[in-house]
C-alpha cells in the first residue's frame, strides 16, 4: 500500500485516519511480534508492527514476505539503531564472572559480549530502501536526515521512537515524520537516544505534553496502555494514536513463550522494574529471580550483556525456568487479556467508543 501523498507533516495522521481504529501494534523484539500478530491487528484496523531487532536481514526478509502474504493493509517494520562498540571490559568480565554458574547450570557457556553492535542495520534498511514498507519506525536512537529523507523519497513514513523532548527535536531536525513517545510505564527497553541516568525517564501523560509543546510533529503514545479508557486518554492529551505492547503479548498470535504470557497475570509476580540485568540497557519486565539477584550488579553495556546472556536465556526458556529469563512487559501488565489479536482489537475499539463520552464529561465537570 502506498502512503498518502500529503505533505510530510500531515502524512501520519492521514495514515492514521485510513485506519479503522488509532491503534499501533508494538514491535516488540525477541520472538512476540510475528506476521501472523501484525497482520491480525492490521486486518482489524490497526497497525500492526514487525520488529526487525535481533533478526538477521533474511529472516526480516520473509517476515515481511509472510505478512504481505497475509494482510493488504498498512503495516510498519521497526529497526534498532547500531549502538557504540566501546564498553567498561572490566565491569562486563566481572558480570561474566557473577552469571558463571547461571550458565553452568543450565550447561551453557556464556556468550561471547563482543558480538555485531549493529544488528545487521546496513542490510535491513538496504532492503526497505529496495523494497519499501509503508511505515518504518526507529528505536535506540535518530537516523541521520539522509536515512530518513531516503526512505522517505521510496515511499515510506518514518516514525522515532523519543523518551524526552530533546530526542524529539532531535528527531524533527532530522526530518522524521512523527514521534512515538514512550513512557517510563513500558515493557521491554527505554528508547533512550543514549543510556543514561533512568531517573530522567518520566510517564507517558507528561512526557506527552513536554513533547508536544517541544515539537510540531504527529505523536503516537506509548507505555503501559492496556484498556480503551487510556487510550482515549492519551488522545485527548493529544496524541494523535496509541501504540500497545503489552496488550498484545498475551494473544495467540504472539511469539511470546508461552510462561511468559500466563506470567503477565500470575499473581506471584509483584510487579515490574527497570533492569539492565539480561541486556545491559534500561527494559522494563517482570521481577522474577535474576532480576533481583543480578539486576542491581548489571553493567551499563548493550548489546554486550545481551549477547553475553542470549545463550543462558535460550537454555532457561527451553528449560521452563521462568525464573531465569527476560519477561519484559509494561506496568499495566496484570490487565492483560487472552484475546486473538484481531478480537482484542475490537474490544478496545469498544471501551475507546465508551470512554470518550465520559472524559468529555469530566472535562466539562472541570471547567465548570
Amino acid at each position: 500500500m502506498k502512503v498518502p501523498a500529503v505533505p510530510a507533516a500531515r502524512a501520519i495522521p492521514s495514515l492514521i485516519r485510513a485506519l479503522r481504529h488509532p491503534f499501533v501494534q508494538a514491535p516488540m523484539a525477541g520472538g512476540p511480534s510475528t506476521p501472523a500478530l501484525a497482520a491480525a491487528v492490521s486486518e482489524a484496523g490497526g497497525l500492526g508492527f514487525l520488529a526487525a531487532g535481533y533478526r538477521t536481514a533474511a529472516a526480516l526478509r520473509e517476515d515481511v514476505a509472510q505478512l504481505r502474504a497475509l494482510t493488504a493493509r498498512p503495516f510498519g517494520v521497526n529497526l534498532f539503531l547500531p549502538q557504540p562498540a566501546s564498553y567498561d571490559r572490566a565491569a562486563v568480565e566481572a558480570y561474566a564472572r557473577r552469571l558463571a554458574p547461571e550458565a553452568e547450570r543450565h550447561g551453557v557457556p556464556l556468550g561471547d559480549p563482543d558480538g555485531a553492535v549493529d544488528d545487521a542495520y546496513d542490510e535491513k534498511l538496504a532492503d526497505l530502501l529496495a523494497d519499501p514498507v509503508p511505515v518504518v519506525s526507529f528505536t535506540f536512537g535518530c537516523p541521520p536526515a539522509e536515512t530518513l529523507t531516503a526512505l522517505a523519497a521510496a515511499g515510506s513514513l518514518t516514525v522515532v521512537t523519543v523518551t524526552s523532548a530533546e530526542e524529539a527535536r532531535a528527531a524533527r531536525a532530522a526530518g522524521a515524520h512523527a514521534v512515538c513517545a514512550q513512557g517510563v510505564e513500558a515493557g521491554g527497553h527505554q528508547s533512550t537516544h543514549r543510556d543514561g541516568d533512568t531517573s530522567r525517564l518520566v510517564p507517558l501523560l507528561t512526557l506527552l505534553a513536554e513533547v508536544r509543546q517541544a515539537v510540531d510533529l504527529p505523536v503516537i503514545a506509548a507505555g503501559g496502555l492496556m484498556r480503551g479508557e487510556q487510550i482515549a486518554a492519551v488522545l485527548a492529551a493529544g496524541a494523535c494514536a496509541a501504540q500497545l505492547g503489552t496488550a498484545f503479548l498475551a494473544c495467540p498470535e504472539s511469539g511470546a513463550h508461552p510462561f511468559h504470557k500466563r506470567a503477565l497475570t500470575d499473581p506471584r509476580y509483584e510487579g515490574t522494574e527497570l533492569t539492565r540485568a539480561f541486556s545491559g540497557r534500561p527494559a522494563r519486565g517482570l521481577v522474577n529471580r535474576f532480576l533481583r539477584e543480578h539486576g542491581p550488579a548489571a553493567p551499563s553495556a548493550y548489546p554486550q550483556v545481551h549477547h553475553l546472556t542470549s545463550a543462558l536465556r535460550k537454555a532457561a526458556a527451553a528449560a521452563g525456568d521462568a525464573g531465569a529469563v527476560n519477561l519484559w512487559a509494561g506496568q499495566g501488565h496484570r490487565l492483560a487479556r487472552d484475546l486473538p489479536a484481531g478480537e482484542l482489537v475490537g474490544v478496545l475499539a469498544a471501551e475507546l467508543d465508551a470512554a470518550r463520552p465520559r472524559l468529555r464529561v469530566r472535562e466539562s465537570e472541570r471547567e465548570s
